[in-house]
């Protein structure tokens, strides 16, 4: 990147100079040959009025009129003094004859009259122009008849920048070499942090987790600072993933194992005669269960992550179906000696899909037994367009730097619920799968009783 900084920084530098320079010369180049035409104008009319006093004059010498040679030998001296004298040596003299034919002196090379220049010069008007740096004037002068003498003047603009030519190549190659020297250095400068960015990056993508960049102070703002603290967010994430899918693979092999452990010990059992049938029949049930909800759970969050997850919206009595998840709890709390109360009461229909509300309340109801000592109460308002539901329970409630984090995928709490001995942490997640796909929101905060209180927002009219 340095180099690339370095080849863009010349070329601008580069381009800068040319620039400068062309529109110097231009500049200068246009200056000079409207100088020189100036220049040229005034000695031309200076020469054809001086040139049509001794030409007129010459006619007359010692008081007789010479004859037509005579007069123009006497002419052919006079310009050949002229040309002695001003040193003019792209001087030309022409005539223009009464059809405006052009006649005398050859005009200089390059120079070419047109009609209306002729035409001007035939109304006595004095022309000038240029043939690129070629600059000329011609100024017309009366002659006896209706010849006319036109004086033409040719000279090369000089903008004056030969001579400057060499200080200005000098100057533009110390110019690069400044320019060059600038670049590598801010080049290194300014590539140096994205290096490290880069060299952190790599680490981190070989599972160097740890690595961190110099977080930059808080006033720093730019691409680059904001590419720092990108990555070290990155960095952050990840690792915090990676420990949530070490503590998440614990957890379900654990609860894995235990319930097979359990199936296995009892079918042993069983073979051996060492327990009565119908008792170990009920554990090797109850265990089969909870292999089947854990596994279900699984299947769950696979579903919700793939595209071909559906809702079933239909009307349903939202207080009817609290009740009844309220219900099928309440066999579990009682072996638990918890108390489950409901305030839902009336009716209030709402679209919602039947299946996922019962599954988002059984998850609920089964965190809140995990947890509660003695109480888990369920409330169900209708708040506008959403209905609220809330189930507090008074256990040790949710310890603040678990907040922010208790519906994320994988996540074990800190907490250790009473009467488990490990939790996956895929309900909490599947609820707030569930209830985003139906359009609502929950939020986990502190209960009243003293534990913790998950609130559901879940729009009356169905999935926005």
């Amino acid at each position: 990147m340095t180099r690339r900084l370095t080849t863009a920084f010349l070329a601008v530098v580069l381009a800068t100079l040319l620039l400068a320079g062309v529109s110097t010369l231009v500049v200068a180049n246009v200056r000079a040959r409207h100088l020189t035409e100036i220049e040229l104008r005034r000695q031309a009319e200076g020469i054809a009025s001086n040139l049509a006093v001794a030409l007129n004059d010459d006619q007359i010498v010692n008081g007789r009129v010479n004859n037509e040679a005579q007069a123009t030998r006497r002419r052919v001296l006079i310009l050949a003094t002229l040309r002695r004298v001003f040193q003019l040596q792209d001087l030309a003299i022409v005539t223009i004859g009464a059809r405006g034919k052009l006649g005398g002196d050859e005009l200089p090379a390059r120079i070419r009259l047109k009609p209306k220049a002729i035409a001007d010069l035939g109304a006595l008007v004095i022309v000038s122009g240029n043939q690129g740096d070629l600059v000329f004037a011609a100024a017309p002068t009366p002659l006896t008849g209706r010849t006319q003498l036109v004086v033409v003047i040719t000279r090369r603009a000089n903008s004056g920048l030969a001579a400057s030519l060499r200080t200005f190549l000098l100057a533009a190659i110390a110019t690069l070499a400044i320019g060059a020297s600038a670049a590598l250095v801010l080049g290194r400068k300014l590539t140096a942090p994205i290096r490290r960015a880069s060299v952190a990056a790599t680490r981190i993508a070989h599972g160097e987790l740890s690595t961190r960049l110099v977080q930059p102070a808080s006033s720093e703002h730019d691409e680059v600072a904001e590419l720092t603290r990108s990555i070290n967010s990155m960095a952050v994430e990840l690792d915090r993933s990676r420990t949530l899918e070490q503590q998440f693979l614990l957890s379900i092999t654990h609860d894995l194992r235990t319930p097979l452990t359990s199936i296995r010990g009892y079918a042993d059992a069983i073979r051996d005669g060492a327990v009565e049938p119908n008792r170990a029949a009920t554990v090797i049930h109850n265990e089969s269960r909870r292999l089947e909800r854990l596994v279900s759970d699984l299947l769950d969050l696979s579903k919700l992550r793939s595209s071909g997850f559906s809702l079933d919206p239909q009307t349903i009595d939202i207080v009817a179906l609290v009740k009844m998840s309220v219900e099928r709890c309440l066999p579990e709390a009682f072996e638990s000696a918890i108390s489950v109360t409901s305030t839902a009461n009336g009716r209030l229909d709402i679209s919602a899909d039947h299946d996922r509300m019962s599954q988002i309340m059984a998850n609920l109801l089964d965190n809140a037994l995990k947890y509660a000592a003695a109480n888990v109460t369920v409330d169900l308002i209708h708040d506008g367009a959403d209905v609220v539901i809330g189930v507090d329970d008074d256990g040790p409630g949710i310890d603040p730097a678990d907040l922010p984090f208790v519906f994320d995928r994988l996540y074990v709490s800190r907490t250790r619920p009473k009467r488990r001995e490990n939790d996956s942490g895929l309900g909490l997640a599947i609820v707030k799968e569930l209830v985003q796909a139906m359009g609502g929101r929950v939020i986990a905060s502190t209960s009243h009783l003293g534990g913790a209180r998950f609130v559901l927002r879940i729009p009356v009219v169905g999935t926005r």
